[in-house]
């Protein structure tokens, strides 16, 4: 279904850009005649329903892989076994100092006055 899916986005992709404004044939801007290889109404009818049924093909398919994946992969975390807590040694030594008490503090000096 993938591979489907992309082919899929490829060929909408150049159909789109293949397809030419509303008038903008080269035919007609060069002068000439407006009939072309589709016929008289040139490719706008082709293209127009080739593109149509492109993007319905790319909806259902975009739809199927989402569904899809949703029933194979339910989540990342699922059947993970959880790691016991890790407790730290009785008769380890705090690594900070205690906090010194400001008031312990020695005042700073005050300058002289001239």
């Amino acid at each position: 279904m993938t591979v489907i899916h992309v082919l899929t986005c490829i060929f909408l992709i150049l159909v789109v850009l293949v397809q030419s404004g509303k008038g903008a044939e080269i035919s007609a801007s060069l002068g000439g005649s407006s009939q072309t290889v589709f016929g008289s109404s040139g490719g706008a009818n082709f293209f127009t329903r080739f593109t149509s049924v492109l993007a319905a093909i790319f909806f259902a398919t975009s739809l199927g892989l989402t569904i899809y994946k949703a029933r194979s992969q339910k989540s990342i975390f699922e059947g993970a076994a959880v790691p016991p807590p890790v407790s730290a040694p009785a008769n380890a030594a705090p690594d900070t100092a205690p906090a010194a008490d400001p008031a312990a503090a020695p005042a700073p000096a005050v300058p002289a006055t001239p």
